[in-house]
């Protein structure tokens, strides 16, 4: 399938023609339904993921605005995964140690969300900034006495910042490079509030693992771009940034920690920077061919699930699901999921709580409801969280209850 003539690489500006997965058409993933609108449509967006290859950037075709995404009523708070909260505490940890912080340094944290991290920071007395473009993630973060601006950042916020006295020794950013539509605007901003000597870091979710393990959940319109290193080099160079270090983590199914610096900065580069790249280049990451075998393997884990649910129902058994995250929306609504085969999705977020997902309408219940209705069968959708959830839930075997895991592979537990 060809991109229409007007697609280019919103890295590099390369015309796009090379489909990586077409998962159709599908609803904004954090786009909750609430019950007294059950009676109105919903916007569904192309989720289609191609390939540019002059750089390699992984990208969705057609660009939702930001603003359908990051609003006052945004459901995502990054404080209710328990794992999550320890990730982000030996995190703090361990830059901390590395580069000497202390009070005297300043953090930056962009998509700062509801202060997970930065609490951590602050109790250290480490001075923080949170930028973070949502009303109400920004307001918890302020409960928690941290400072945060509800903004989009990029070059010209970065400027503003620093004429505020905003450079920092240390700026990191989570898991939102892959959700900025600009990403040359939101890379040069950078720079901007950064020391000369100053330290960026950058987690994603790592390319090369979502098309080993079949990770097309992830695609969703929040996610503009799928990311590698073999991609990233480029764009930070044009913004007068070099890559010095890497690490691999086990988040979000295989993640990168990337450490970044301005070109001239002492910082030295060590070989797992080019072990990454070579990595990527043995993986194929630099061939249409690794992208073509992708999506069969989507098309089969669609057939899968859905005889494997369509056999448990046949069998009266009774399914729920746990975890209302964005990539069990977009597996739901690929997979033309809905209340006949999974009857209710629990979750801790109280904001998603009684309300329906979109696209599939499924209700969202609290957790509570598993111990009342005893499902047969609890389908993870938060599979990165599987262990977690598994260990919250293990009483579930007391009534025969099992889980299922949906990706890379239908497996029951």
């Amino acid at each position: 399938m060809n991109a229409p003539a007007n697609a280019h690489c919103r890295a590099c500006g390369t015309p796009l023609t090379q489909t990586m997965v077409d998962l159709g058409l599908s609803p904004v993933s954090n786009a909750f339904i609430r019950p007294e609108h059950i009676a109105q449509g919903e916007m569904f967006y192309p989720l289609h993921a191609m390939v540019c290859d002059a750089c390699w950037l992984v990208q969705l075709r057609d660009a939702t605005p930001a603003e359908t995404h990051f609003h006052d009523d945004y459901v995502y708070f990054s404080s209710f995964s328990t794992s999550w909260l320890e990730h982000a505490r030996r995190y703090v940890e361990a830059m901390t140690a590395r580069f000497g912080l202390g009070k005297q340094s300043r953090v930056m944290e962009l998509a700062s969300n509801d202060g997970y991290l930065l609490q951590y920071f602050h109790q250290a007395g480490v001075p923080c900034l949170g930028v973070e473009p949502s009303a109400n993630t920004g307001e918890a973060a302020r409960a928690k006495g941290i400072d945060s601006r509800e903004l989009f950042f990029g070059e010209r916020t970065a400027r503003a910042l620093c004429v505020e006295g905003w450079q920092v020794d240390l700026l990191l950013g989570n898991n939102v490079l892959a959700h900025v539509p600009d990403i040359n605007d939101f890379v040069g901003g950078m720079p901007i509030v950064l020391k000369p000597e100053g330290v960026i870091t950058l987690e994603f979710p790592h390319l090369l693992r979502l098309l080993e393990q079949n990770q097309f959940d992830t695609l969703y319109h929040e996610h503009y771009s799928y990311l590698s290193l073999t991609a990233l080099v480029p764009i930070l160079a044009r913004a007068g940034l070099r890559v010095f270090d890497i690490e691999h983590l086990p988040t979000h199914g295989g993640s990168l920690r990337m450490f970044a610096c301005h070109q001239n900065a002492s910082h030295v580069a060590t070989p797992a920077v080019q072990a990454c790249l070579d990595e990527e280049a043995r993986g194929g990451l630099a061939s249409t061919e690794r992208y073509a075998a992708f999506a069969e393997g989507v098309r089969r884990a669609r057939i899968d699930l859905l005889a494997f649910l369509i056999d448990a129902r046949r069998q009266g058994k009774r399914v729920a699901a746990y975890g209302a995250a964005a990539k069990g929306n977009t597996l739901l609504n690929y997979c033309g999921i809905d209340t006949d085969l999974i009857e209710y999705v629990v979750d801790r977020n109280p904001a998603k709580q009684n309300k329906l997902l979109p696209g599939s309408r499924i209700p969202v219940l609290a957790p509570e409801a598993i111990d009342a209705r005893r499902p047969d069968y609890v389908v993870i959708l938060p599979w990165n969280l599987r262990d977690e959830i598994a260990e919250q839930l293990a009483h579930i075997r007391q009534w025969g209850g099992k889980f299922v895991v949906p990706i890379p592979h239908v497996e029951c537990l």
